[in-house]
């Protein structure tokens, strides 16, 4: 059985790159399609694997700010050709879930959320501090961008979700039912401590649709 791996972009190394590190354990033959790969800010090991970018990788400005290609991201995953594979697997938070398979070829996406900045759009705007330029072509684009997504969900034969609350999200602007697989997390690292410390400890990247304010206001 061929299989093929496919994941949003490999330039920041998060949540969504740990599963990915788990999927390509379970099949380290498998090639991973992304749109932009910035070895730089990857671990190490992702230059011994086989990861084949998109021609938007080619752009000078693609590895640091993939969120400007944010028009250009479904065609570059349509692009991606997966006729020789017989199973896909896709790691996705944006449109890695929209490529195009045989009928034959069975297509699972493992989603960590439907696209932010598409279905909680304005919440996400006002968090992330766009622009008033950048949210006037933004707010143009959404009505086409939701319908390419909505469709592009047709496209995977099975949903897995990180959690209930991304099985919900699923089922609310995709109407797909989803399996709760929670990411892979080593609990054997972990000790529970016999008394409680005199700190709290969050551990997340610092951008503005994660709202760590409301954490650090909480436990102030």
């Amino acid at each position: 059985m061929k299989v093929a791996l496919i994941h949003d972009y490999l330039n920041q190394y998060g949540g969504a790159e740990r599963v990915l590190d788990v999927l390509h354990e379970m099949w380290p033959d498998a090639p991973v399609y992304t749109s932009v790969y910035d070895p730089t800010r990857m671990p190490p090991r992702y230059r011994s694997w086989d990861i084949r970018t998109s021609l938007l990788n080619r752009l000078p400005f693609a590895k640091r700010k993939h969120q400007a290609l944010l028009f250009l991201l479904p065609q570059a995953f349509e692009s991606v050709d997966l006729d020789d594979y017989d199973l896909v697997v896709s790691s996705s938070s944006g449109f890695a879930h929209g490529v195009l398979t045989r009928p034959q070829t069975l297509h699972v996406c493992y989603c960590h959320s439907p696209p932010r900045f598409l279905w909680d759009y304005h919440h996400y705007a006002r968090t992330e501090g766009l622009g008033r330029a950048a949210r006037l072509i933004v707010e143009n684009s959404l009505p086409r961008l939701r319908v390419w997504d909505r469709v592009a969900a047709d496209r995977a034969d099975a949903w897995v979700a990180t959690s209930r609350l991304v099985k919900s999200r699923i089922e609310r602007f995709y109407g797909k039912s989803s399996t709760v697989i929670p990411p892979p997390v080593d609990v054997s690292r972990f000790t529970v401590a016999t008394a409680p410390g005199s700190y709290f400890l969050m551990l997340m990247r610092l951008v503005g649709w994660k709202q760590p304010q409301i954490a650090v206001e909480a436990c102030t």
